[in-house]
């Protein structure tokens, strides 16, 4: 069964593919500046039953050079029939798109990412048919971003570094950093990638209870019993009103943020839903419950 954090490692390059450009960098490729990024279908089956999937299939289309695909592959285990599996990966979507095609292994912990580097070699001992060399991003070579004034500036490049350091012994101090960059992020971009993270992590790990403690998450990803979307399932039986008061400062309790008792009243006696949904953003990254109204803002 595939798992949350291995469906993380991979997805994030399909939703966020601003994240190639540093990517390559990291591996010391020319990136892909300005380049549009198709989603293509990770089925690279030809006769069934026999199921061959891709974690991830994109196709790269660089401003100024040559479209190129990129299969992702997230690997969590040394695994020694992956050396097959990934030749006919590259094998098939080259031949099947007619173009170069690359194989990216995403990795968060070191022996695997050693491992992945390969190369593997397919045919007999003393003669090789085939060779495997993937890229490979793990902990060894993904930055540790410990300041938020770093992670501001690339939120996504941040997030994929504090997915791929959950383990890491600096960990707590990663995702603390990520969560004050967060406020610098428009509300979108901060539900999408604290609930990545949320899912990414694992809600029993030490990293994962350290963000959970750190940020409330978003409904980019229905069914995984997420905080927000707890809240909101919640609030459509309660009313959308009264749910989504109750959504502010259930957020704002998670969060740890106190709140007086008539900071209390004002939200919960708010009845326009676009001042709640601007409270329910903002309750995100707000370091005080002051901080949700904004000066002479009616609440209507």
């Amino acid at each position: 069964m595939v798992s949350s954090r291995h469906e993380a490692a991979h997805r994030i390059f399909q939703e966020r593919p601003e994240l190639l450009a540093p990517v390559f960098r990291i591996l010391d490729l020319s990136p892909p500046e300005n380049a549009a990024v198709e989603v293509l279908t990770p089925d690279a089956t030809e006769i069934r039953p026999l199921e061959r999937r891709v974690d991830s299939v994109l196709r790269v289309k660089p401003f100024d050079g040559d479209d190129f695909l990129l299969a992702i592959e997230a690997q969590g285990r040394c695994d020694p029939d992956k050396a097959v599996n990934w030749a006919y990966y590259v094998s098939y979507l080259a031949a099947k798109y007619k173009q170069r095609a690359l194989l990216l292994v995403v990795c968060q912990d070191k022996a695997t990412a050693e491992w992945a580097t390969g190369p593997f070699r397919v045919g007999l001992d003393d003669w090789t048919a085939l060779s495997v060399h993937p890229l490979v991003l793990g902990p060894g070579n993904v930055p540790v971003i410990l300041d938020p004034d770093e992670a501001a500036q690339d939120l996504t490049l941040a997030t994929f570094s504090a997915l791929t350091h959950g383990s890491h012994q600096d960990a707590p101090a990663i995702l603390k950093a990520l969560a004050r960059a967060m406020g610098t992020g428009d509300p979108d971009s901060v539900r999408y990638y604290t609930e990545l993270l949320e899912i990414g992590l694992g809600s029993t790990t030490p990293a994962g209870i350290t963000w959970r403690n750190e940020m409330s998450v978003g409904t980019y990803f229905p069914g995984r019993g997420t905080l927000i979307e707890e809240t909101f399932l919640k609030g459509k039986a309660e009313g959308k009103a009264e749910g989504e008061a109750r959504g502010v400062l259930r957020v704002l309790e998670k969060r740890g943020i106190p709140t007086l008792e008539e900071t209390r009243d004002r939200i919960t006696n708010c009845t326009d839903l676009d001042t709640l949904d601007r409270w329910l953003d903002r309750a995100l990254t707000v370091s005080t419950a002051d901080e949700l109204f904004a000066e002479g803002e009616p609440d209507q």
